[in-house]
């Protein structure tokens, strides 16, 4: 059932321990709506283990709609999969929104943007499996440009016998030019 909302019933919170429950809530709930659109790029069900780090790093957020949890989203200021392309940026990784709330995804993005500013960063940066063209076009829309795929060893279950990689992930960018 999808919710009437607004900007302005959107709060943001840090998440702390006690609402790795809450984080894992909003993950499982996406991550079974991609497996049913036949989209493969996380686990059925997410172990505390995924989470329980960045958020005790502070970096993971509850994003609640009229005082309940509709999404989550982790941003943190380094990741070795872009190493190679330097710069300074913000990496936005675990972005998830409960179906109720469609377009929570887009006002995410701005509060991730907005905290990449303020940090003072070059860039906002992403990815997803590169077979998800859906999410590829999306981010494509809201203005981040494509710089590359990378193949990633994934989780020990799902690596290929043959030593290829389990997964393709598409990285994208956001530049954020100061005084912009």
């Amino acid at each position: 059932m999808t919710v009437e909302w607004n900007r302005e019933s959107v709060a943001f919170r840090r998440a702390a321990g006690e609402h790795t429950h809450e984080v894992l809530g909003v993950l499982d709930e996406a991550a079974a709506w991609l497996g049913a659109q036949g989209v493969r790029q996380w686990p059925a069900r997410f172990g505390a283990d995924w989470v329980e780090g960045a958020i005790a790093r502070g970096e993971t957020w509850l994003v609640d709609v009229d005082g309940e949890p509709a999404g989550t989203f982790t941003l943190d200021w380094a990741d070795p999969m872009w190493a190679e392309l330097g710069g300074t940026a913000g990496y936005v990784h675990r972005l998830a929104v409960r179906r109720r709330v469609p377009g929570l995804g887009a006002v995410i993005l701005d509060r991730a943007r907005e905290a990449a500013r303020e940090r003072g960063v070059d860039a906002l940066r992403l990815d997803c499996v590169r077979h998800n063209g859906r999410l590829r076009a999306y981010y494509e829309g809201r203005g981040f440009v494509h710089r590359g795929d990378v193949p990633v060893d994934g989780p020990p279950w799902e690596r290929p016998e043959d030593g290829r990689p389990a997964v393709w992930l598409s990285r994208y960018e956001l530049s954020l030019p100061p005084g912009a």
